[in-house]
């Protein structure tokens, strides 16, 4: 085979440096076309960015506030941005350079092309320094000023307890129906919720319309108008009323209003509110949803609430499996008022006498029905409403027929042995953070709850102690909340055994001290208390620190 040799590569001398090169229209070399043509020209080296500490923002030309992580796509966009000249070169690479993250300053490596004479391609790589300004953005600035809301939100409940604005925080933090609350105040009856935007405002009235049962009326204020441009800035107002009735509640409803509602008994027990009410007859297991539009076209108020609970202890109790509905079984049981037969000593001799909590019906044994047979066994204890020894101010109460009105209306069981031992609660709930110096706040209280102090505050104390032995004995109700292990808990097992051996007393206080106590000997725990189980609690990873001891253990 014949070799042929390829065409032959012509090369000529750069006019500058005399370096052979490949023959171009310039007849210069890559790097003396470099120091002769600035390809970066008009492009500048130093430049700032906008960034808000409040919301740790940037800010995106023109006026977006965006949320950037370092050295992200996205904080490497609102860079390229800020740049002017861009558009006459071919950008083919960017990037951030590490920089110490408390120098206030970012660098980005960037490569780009141009075509500097014909069929000539240029590509340089160069640095630009960016120095980060630290301000506000519109919304931060509204929010460190005084009364620049623009939607109101008044959620009110006429009930003289705020366990419901505490189940209600629990859902508006399980959901993040907060994030856009600029502010939060309390009322006497409720809350206040400010925003800096209509739609905001709109949002959480159609959460609370989803969640509880409400009703809903919306009012607007002018501030100001242009009548040249034609707008006007406006304050937007919006009324929320709950349902004054909550959970264990005693319901009369008038008997014409009954009649209509599945001809259900007059007498029923609030068993369960979400967007509506659940309401329950237990001496037939009969159950009637109430929605807000029907309540609020005929509203009636509760007959008891959970204060008026009389403790009973079960005597008998036969269930009646037959009748069944869902969980409730239906059962005929035999009550006494608890403590009734107890016995005790006298201090000037050995008669035995016996001690009544009250006069006349405090011994009386009470035949009831009721729709707890499924889990109420002889010699526990239940809370229920003491009918007979009761006087309600109401009209529909007084309508109803004597033999309709039953002694006892068992409403759920209690736990007295475990009230009874102060025991640390291995979990815990969040609460919505409050903002130091907030308009409204004259007490240390937690979240959005219990901010009015002075008398108010032990009331608030003692709901919150009711709302947590709520989510303790109702599986079905804490499933609906977000509880967390509590990484506080001082006591243990071991140390309680041994502050009882060496007789000292707990320096601790575990939970309020609600009901009455009774110097009675150590009884055991009830066996069904419904536990929180360990799987139901959620760890809190925004307070994630390595501790001392575990870094130790690993090393």
């Amino acid at each position: 085979m014949d070799f042929t040799p390829g065409p032959a590569v012509l090369r000529v001398l750069c006019a500058d440096c005399g370096t052979p090169i490949v023959p171009n229209s310039a007849n210069l070399c890559v790097a003396c076309l470099r120091n002769t043509i600035d390809i970066t020209e008009g492009i500048p080296k130093q430049a700032s960015v906008a960034f808000c500490r409040n919301c740790e923002r940037f800010l995106s030309p023109p006026t977006a506030w965006t949320l950037a992580k370092p050295e992200s796509s996205e904080l490497l966009a609102i860079c390229l941005k800020k740049l002017k000249g861009l558009s006459k070169v071919r950008l083919t690479d960017a990037r951030f350079i590490w920089t110490e993250p408390h120098s206030k300053r970012l660098k980005v490596a960037m490569t780009i092309q141009k075509e500097v004479l014909t069929n000539t391609i240029l590509e340089q790589t160069f640095e630009i320094e960016y120095l980060v300004q630290h301000g506000q953005c519109p919304d931060c600035a509204r929010l460190a000023a005084k009364n620049t809301w623009k939607a109101l939100v008044q959620v009110r409940q006429k009930v003289p307890h705020k366990r419901t604005f505490l189940y209600l925080e629990q859902l508006i933090i399980k959901h993040n129906a907060q994030k856009d609350t600029i502010s939060i105040k309390e009322v006497k009856d409720g809350l206040d919720f400010f925003y800096s935007s209509r739609s905001h405002a709109l949002k959480m009235v159609e959460f609370l319309a989803g969640v509880v049962p409400t009703k809903s009326k919306s009012s607007e204020q002018l501030i100001s108008s242009d009548i040249h441009a034609s707008t006007a800035n406006f304050k937007y107002s919006y009324s929320v009323e709950i349902v004054p009735i909550c959970k264990d509640d005693l319901v009369c409803i008038p008997l014409k209003q009954a009649r209509g509602l599945s001809n259900i008994s007059p007498l029923t027990v609030c068993t369960r509110v979400g967007n509506s009410l659940q309401l329950l007859d237990p001496a037939t297991l009969q159950v009637c949803e109430i929605p807000p539009t029907v309540y609020w076209r005929s509203p009636f108020d509760a007959l008891a609430s959970v204060t008026d609970l009389v403790e009973f202890t079960i005597l008998d109790i036969e269930p009646d499996f037959q009748r069944q509905k869902g969980k409730w079984v239906m059962a005929d049981a035999q009550v006494a008022v608890s403590g009734a037969f107890r016995s005790t000593k006298k201090d000037d001799g050995d008669d035995i006498m016996m001690d009544y909590d009250g006069v006349g019906s405090a011994s009386m044994i009470f035949h009831t029905r009721t729709h707890l047979g499924a889990i109420l066994q002889p010699g526990d204890a239940a809370m229920g409403y003491h009918l007979t020894s009761a006087n309600y101010n109401s009209d529909a109460f007084a309508d109803l027929p004597s033999g309709r009105i039953p002694d006892v209306i068992l409403v759920k069981k209690a736990y007295p042995n475990r009230r009874k031992k102060s025991k640390a609660r291995n979990w815990k709930l969040r609460s919505m953070a409050k903002e130091a110096g907030e308009e409204g706040e004259t007490s240390a209280a937690r979240g959005a709850i219990g901010r009015m102090g002075g008398r108010d505050n032990k009331k608030v104390e003692e709901d919150y102690e009711i709302f947590l032995r709520e989510l303790e004995e109702d599986p079905e109700l804490r499933s609906a909340v977000n509880l967390y292990k509590a990484a506080d808990v001082a006591m243990t097992e071991d140390t309680e055994e041994k502050e009882k051996k060496s007789g000292g007393k707990k320096k601790v206080q575990y939970a309020m001290d609600l009901d009455d106590k009774v110097e009675e000997e150590d009884a055991e725990e009830e066996p069904d208390f419904p536990e929180v189980k360990l799987d139901e609690l959620l760890e809190e990873f925004d307070e994630m620190t390595l501790k001392e001891e575990y870094i130790d253990q690993e090393v």
